[in-house]
């Protein structure tokens, strides 16, 4: 159900930018351990101003190593730099580790790209450009999302479920890809899969081994001496895709920290979004 101040100004007759927070399972997370802002995944909602919104919709996916969200410069930012181009975002906090492991966060994120897509209307949101946008760890949670979709079952009982999780693009910033070794970030398979990990499992939710001719077309970001996560996660998401024939640009520039965001301070590392703005608007996301 939607609540608050966005549902007062429904019917996309503000003139700003409205926010609205929203939980997304209100009778509760399915696994949830307890009641705590923690055990409830939520999504802020920012949508455009009306005049110059064009129906394009991303999920935001910050990152934090599954244990926490850089909820300002991977979540808000992006939403602004998102609303100032006329795509409505939905910054989401998902539930994280050592509380919640596999398959928490999935389950969190694939329900959001269902609740956008199921209020499609409501939102002023074309059903069939709704994307998914992840930071590091909230790369891979993108990542995942990307590769294993739960398809819309028609006759579910719960009305979001009957709507395809698969997001239409991505685009992975700085991604954890690998869940394996050598190049994994091992925080975050720590707080994702715990200590004593299922290999097989890990293999799973390596992402470039998951990649089908279905996987949505993707755009990637990285720096060249990422220590923290090689950017060989981004190489190897980028040959899987080329692999299967799936539409993807992939740029690594030569030096910059890990977790940077949008970059607005850098004069080099910031123009990657001009980059990024260049291919959404060459894949249709930002329309004509």
């Amino acid at each position: 159900m939607l609540t608050g101040s966005w549902a007062a100004q429904s019917g996309m007759a503000q003139d700003a930018i409205e926010q609205d927070i929203i939980t997304l399972w209100p009778e509760g997370a399915p696994g949830a351990v307890g009641e705590e802002a923690e055990d409830i995944p939520t999504l802020t909602i920012h949508l455009p101003e009306a005049s110059a919104a064009n129906g394009a919709a991303v999920v935001v996916c910050p990152g934090g190593g599954y244990a926490h969200l850089a909820m300002d410069h991977e979540g808000r930012q992006v939403a602004e730099w998102l609303s100032e181009r006329g795509v409505a975002a939905f910054v989401l906090k998902y539930r994280l580790g050592p509380r919640y492991g596999h398959p928490s966060p999935l389950m969190d994120a694939q329900r959001a790209m269902r609740y956008v897509r199921a209020h499609a209307d409501e939102l002023g949101v074309d059903p069939s450009r709704i994307g998914i946008w992840g930071f590091s760890a909230g790369g891979h949670l993108a990542a995942t999302t990307s590769t294993h979709v739960a398809p819309g079952v028609p006759d579910a009982a719960d009305p979001l479920e009957r709507h395809s999780s698969r997001p239409d693009f991505s685009i992975l910033a700085y991604p954890v890809i690998t869940m394996t070794d050598p190049f994994t970030h091992q925080g975050s398979r720590l707080h994702l899969l715990g200590e004593e990990y299922d290999p097989d499992l890990a293999d799973r939710l390596s992402n470039e081994k998951q990649v089908t001719a279905d996987t949505p077309p993707a755009f990637l970001f990285h720096t060249d001496d990422d220590g923290p996560v090689p950017a060989d996660n981004s190489v190897a998401y980028y040959l899987a895709l080329r692999a299967a024939g799936v539409p993807a640009e992939l740029h690594i520039y030569r030096s910059g920290p890990h977790g940077v965001g949008l970059a607005p301070d850098d004069p080099v590392l910031s123009t990657w979004a001009d980059r990024l703005e260049d291919w959404m608007r060459g894949q249709g996301v930002l329309g004509e």
